[in-house]
């Protein structure tokens, strides 16, 4: 039987949809029944409402080891899709409960059950950045030094949680996905600019990144777990663009006027100023000095690492 953490989010429940298509018995992590409807309205989407009812459901939470132990039993192989997303800084404590500890006792519990392989879902803000403007790959390793966002410093820290478990026998993989593209009800991914091209948008950052549709996530993780191919981690990414052009896209989809203005770099920087300005008399980050900064820097990411694994595959 196959494990899925985060089951209910984003990436998650698109992978467990996947291997139900293929025929395989999924069981869910979710922590509360809301957090069930999400996924829900993804096979609803996909007109696979049968393969819901398919789901062995497992209420537990990654953070709570003794609640968590008991879905491990008869598990073979595990999907850890869960993560918190903040980019925030006062939300350090909870991005290391959450993503750091969670990873670790995924990892320890693999070992003690003898599960065969476990595929990790971290992020391409793990991998390092370059001076020459040629495409990241995955070789291009973290720095320490550079001004890494929380969110990332958390990720990177669970990758090493990850790292550890093969140092005790156990299979893994590591992916590495780009901005993940998917359906309105998620608010993470793509979510956010569909809700942000409806309340309104005058500005687009000026920027790029690495982008891939989350059906596209789940089919390449899938297919890199069943294969022979163990301890290495792929970038996934299916295509290099401005965030223009992804939000011009996604406006003509839900029929949204697009934003026709560039976000200038002097508005950015004084936009985050305010922000945290705000964040002095209780409000929460919305946007942090390395947000602002990545939103209009262009960056590029390798799929030849990913795009030869699946043709060796095939």
């Amino acid at each position: 039987m196959i494990l899925v953490t985060g089951a209910t989010g984003l990436v998650g429940s698109h992978t467990v949809l996947e291997l139900l298509r293929r025929g395989e018995k999924v069981r869910a992590i979710y922590r509360n029944e809301d957090k069930k409807l999400l996924t829900k309205k993804v096979f609803e989407i996909d007109h696979a409402t049968d393969l819901f009812n398919k789901i062995e459901w497992f209420k537990s939470d990654i953070t709570d080891l003794p609640l968590l132990e008991p879905a491990f039993e008869n598990i073979d192989t595990v999907y850890h899709c869960a993560s918190y997303i903040s980019f925030n800084p006062s939300d350090r404590r909870k991005l290391k409960k959450n993503n750091i500890e969670g990873t670790a006792n995924i990892v320890n519990l693999c070992i003690h059950y003898g599960v065969e392989k476990l595929c990790y879902v971290s992020s391409i803000a793990t991998l390092g950045k370059r001076v020459d403007n040629l495409p990241i790959t995955e070789t291009d390793h973290w720095n320490p030094e550079a001004p890494n966002n929380v969110y990332a410093v958390s990720k990177y820290r669970s990758e090493m949680e990850v790292w550890r478990g093969t140092q005790e026998g156990l299979a893994v993989i590591i992916v590495n996905p780009g901005v993940v593209l998917g359906p309105e009800v998620f608010e993470s991914g793509s979510g956010t600019f569909y809700k942000t091209l409806r309340k309104g948008l005058p500005f687009y950052p000026q920027g790029g990144t690495g982008f891939i549709q989350v059906s596209d996530v789940a089919v390449q993780m899938i297919s890199l777990m069943k294969s022979d191919i163990k301890n290495e981690r792929f970038i996934l990414v299916s295509e290099n663009t401005t965030y223009k052009e992804i939000i011009e896209r996604i406006a003509k989809k839900i029929n949204v006027a697009a934003p026709k203005k560039p976000l200038k770099n002097w508005l950015l920087q004084l936009l985050w100023r305010l922000d945290w300005l705000k964040s002095l008399f209780g409000g929460k980050r919305k946007l942090t000095r390395n947000t602002a900064r990545s939103l209009n820097s262009k960056t590029r990411y390798s799929t030849e690492k990913i795009t030869s694994a699946l043709e060796a595959i095939q």
